[in-house]
């Protein structure tokens, strides 16, 4: 039996991992990185975040509201009674050590963790503190880096020899060859070039965890961020893009830093002026919003007097699926989308929540089944369910 049709989205790139809409990014790193001290301020929880490798052993999960000022400015317009962002799905990993794959530390528990998210923040120590442990007892963040990436590829050495009745396909042998030649070379499955067909098997029979998407943050001391210098940074992006990131998947930021801005919170006057004399900005937003992007998600509102709502769905979506996210009879039932894209309704409601402006300039549109959902869109579905089977 071939492998099961891949989805593809609008730009005709196959995608890697599971299409849908409640994918997860899953914090990880070695122990005292900063993992749950970060998990807890982007989900407002109170996971453990101790000064002691393996403070977390089970992975915490929680989400976490995606910030968008297009949602903001509606909310603000109709100033509905029920409001609801998008939210992304975060996980806190336990930390790995030198050896996993061969059951180090929390071994392979591990990795199956990280094996059931989506996308990954890899998060890299980049600041001296005594007083903080390391489990290797130095700072050194591309040799941390080294250690999390030959685990993974070891562990997808093992996982690369399963199969079962599709190793008898010259398709199965040749994708086999390809991730093997790529793991041998340090190399991330999710940059290399492959097919349509190889990445259907690879996402239903093969699953690796380094065809996953990354983002790296950097953490680094509250004095490093402030003056956005430090000394690990070059040799961190060096290594980034030698192991097939780019510069832009480097996010530096400073724990230390986010939770005297966090801290400050019940008193906003005293958080502006702190973040004024700081004259940077915090990077939550930022974090939550790269990887909600890196996971291939985005969404449309539904906007009215009772309700603003934010809809996830995977990029590239088609209009009826889009309308499943509602309910499934709006997809069932499909019978067009009336779209107007957020940029054109901000620019031309003047502070008007009639749709007339818009259609008055030729804005407001009618789509079919063919139409691919874009990011923002305020849609409103027609749809009749009457005489479906």
């Amino acid at each position: 039996m071939p492998p099961k049709k891949v989805e593809v989205v609008k730009d005709n790139v196959v995608a890697f991992g599971r299409v849908r809409k409640n994918l997860k990014m899953g914090c990880v790193g070695l122990p005292n990185v900063g993992k749950s001290s970060l998990f807890n301020l982007l989900t407002e929880q109170s996971a453990a975040a101790e000064n002691y490798p393996f403070c977390t052993i089970e992975p915490n999960e929680a989400r976490c509201a995606v910030p968008d000022a297009r949602y903001d400015f509606l909310c603000d317009l109709w100033k509905p009674p029920s409001m609801y962002p998008a939210y992304l799905q975060v996980t806190d990993i336990a930390g790995l050590i030198r050896g996993a794959s061969q059951g180090a530390g929390l071994g392979n528990a591990f990795l199956s963790h990280i094996q059931a998210v989506d996308g990954m923040y890899h998060i890299v120590r980049a600041f001296d503190n005594d007083e903080v442990l390391h489990v290797d007892d130095s700072v050194d963040p591309v040799r941390d880096l080294d250690i999390l990436q030959k685990t993974i590829v070891a562990e997808e050495m093992i996982v690369k020899k399963a199969g079962g009745k599709y190793k008898m396909l010259p398709l199965f042998t040749e994708t086999t060859a390809k991730i093997q030649a790529m793991l041998e070379k340090d190399q991330p499955v999710r940059d290399g070039s492959w097919t349509p067909a190889e990445i259907a098997l690879i996402n239903e029979k093969i699953q690796l965890i380094t065809t996953k998407p990354a983002i790296y943050l950097v953490n680094l001391t509250m004095k490093d961020y402030l003056r956005q210098k430090s000394k690990y940074l070059p040799a961190i992006a060096k290594w980034v893009t030698e192991h097939g990131g780019l510069p832009r998947d480097i996010i530096p930021f400073s724990i230390e830093f986010e939770e005297k801005v966090h801290s400050l919170r019940d008193d906003p006057a005293a958080q502006a002026e702190f973040l004024k004399e700081s004259k940077v900005k915090s990077k939550l937003d930022k974090i939550i919003t790269e990887g909600f992007t890196k996971l291939g998600l985005q969404y449309y509102f539904t906007a009215g007097e009772k309700e603003i709502r934010c809809w996830t769905i995977p990029r590239g979506c088609l209009a009826p699926q889009a309308a499943g996210a509602i309910h499934s009879d709006f997809e069932r039932g499909f019978i067009k989308a009336e779209v107007v894209a957020y940029q054109d309704f901000h620019d031309l409601c003047e502070g008007n929540k009639s749709m007339g402006p818009i259609k008055a300039a030729g804005k407001y549109r009618q789509e079919g089944k063919s139409y691919v959902v874009q990011d923002g869109d305020i849609i409103h579905f027609q749809f009749n369910v009457s005489n479906k089977k």
